[in-house]
């Protein structure tokens, strides 16, 4: 925890300092990757430097843990490092890199804020860095320990073209690796000017299975850059490709026990979803789970047949599903509502545990929805894909 000085510091400064945050941290990365270009090139993803999500991302993180030592002394917010901790684990981010890391921070923040900022506030700044740093690094560690950390090679068994967007790959790694329903794997590839960009895929098959699964959407540009990564591996990856993946990782995982679950997702974050009913279903498993999925049309809806089964499978599961736009036709499963998600008539086991997944305003209103519903804030637990921009409109 904070020392006393440095609380009441902290406390005084934390208006002045996450009113420039962001202004901090568009000066941190503009001098971090002048002087060290290769971590853009091979590290930090160069799409969410363009669009600006990181920068968001990092001012919201740095904020919400300070805001969160002051407010509750001798408590940390455990899901948000636990999130942080395991996104840097799949990059395979170092001990070291946090000192380089501090460096530039701290020069921004002299550079922004000029002489406000007194050796007394510098000194209460650094202990909240350390504290946030060393928190990161011990778990980080812990989670090296038990999957590994660094690169190996996996061998694409089969490519299967989902959607006119989306591609499935059944991916073989060279050393077999155990994986939670839920958890993601890092893809890293070498794109044509040299570049070596970092990806994280969500595995969309049961651990049961063997092989890996992951499913791509392809982002294509417009007001967004184009992904680099997705669309090199829908233009470039076929059956027989071999590709570099970390050791699974991810905090959002199947919750143990048999408690009733809430599975939400939308798009592509159906993905985790997939991993988790797969489980269930090869492991006989007679939980009561409500499946609830959104999407801009049938059409759209990779693995829509699959999930449908999947739920099928599960004598205490059911399905509820929505489409932006829902043409008249014969949809597997049970017949899909037309519109955005809507729980209100969803019956809610009672002690449910929610797990969310896809684009923002969807989890923000499905949480919303069952806040509403009285669901504990506490058993509401969501994966984002890419910076977390939750942490930071919060």
């Amino acid at each position: 925890m904070l020392s006393p000085e440095s609380a009441a510091t902290v406390r005084a400064t934390l208006p002045v300092i996450a009113g420039a945050i962001q202004s901090i941290t568009a000066r941190f990365y503009d001098t971090l990757f002048a002087d060290n270009p290769e971590l853009l090139r091979d590290l930090f993803n160069r799409g969410n430097q363009a669009n600006g999500e990181q920068r968001v991302a990092l001012a919201g993180s740095i904020a919400a843990f300070a805001t969160a030592l002051v407010d509750h002394p001798g408590g940390l917010p455990g899901t948000m490092l636990s999130r942080i901790a395991n996104k840097h684990a799949s990059l395979g981010v170092t001990e070291e890199q946090y000192a380089v890391v501090h460096k530039y921070l701290f020069g921004a923040i002299g550079e922004v804020l000029g002489d406000a900022v007194t050796p007394e506030v510098a000194q209460a700044w650094d202990e909240v860095y350390w504290l946030m740093a060393e928190t990161l690094i011990g778990l980080e560690r812990d989670l090296y320990r038990e999957a590994g950390r660094g690169w190996t090679r996996a061998t694409v068994t089969e490519r299967r073209d989902e959607t006119a967007d989306a591609a499935s790959f059944l991916l073989r790694p060279g050393v077999p690796l155990p994986f939670l329903p839920g958890q993601y794997v890092s893809v890293r590839v070498t794109l044509p000017d040299g570049a070596r960009q970092i990806r994280q895929y969500s595995l969309s098959n049961a651990p049961e299975r063997g092989d890996w699964r992951i499913t791509v959407k392809r982002v294509r540009g417009g007001s967004a850059p184009e992904g680099e990564v997705s669309t090199w591996l829908h233009e470039h990856v076929r059956a027989g490709d071999v590709l570099d993946v970390s050791a699974p990782f991810g905090d959002l995982t199947l919750p143990e026990g048999d408690g009733a679950l809430l599975l939400a997702s939308a798009g592509i974050g159906v993905t985790p979803v997939l991993s988790m009913l797969d489980h269930l279903v090869a492991t006989g498993s007679g939980r009561r789970v409500v499946v609830v999925h959104a999407d801009r049309s049938p059409g759209s809806h990779v693995h829509r047949e699959e999930l449908a089964d999947l739920v099928a499978a599960l004598p205490g599961a059911t399905l509820h599903r929505w489409y932006e736009d829902l043409p008249e036709q014969d949809l597997s499963g049970p017949a899909p509502s037309a519109g955005r998600a809507d729980l209100s008539a969803v019956d809610l086991p009672a002690g449910v545990t929610a797990c969310l997944c896809g684009p923002l305003p969807f989890m923000r209103a499905v949480r919303a929805q069952l806040t509403a519903r009285g669901v504990s804030a506490s058993d509401i637990r969501y994966e984002v894909f890419g910076p977390d921009l939750w942490i930071a409109g919060d």
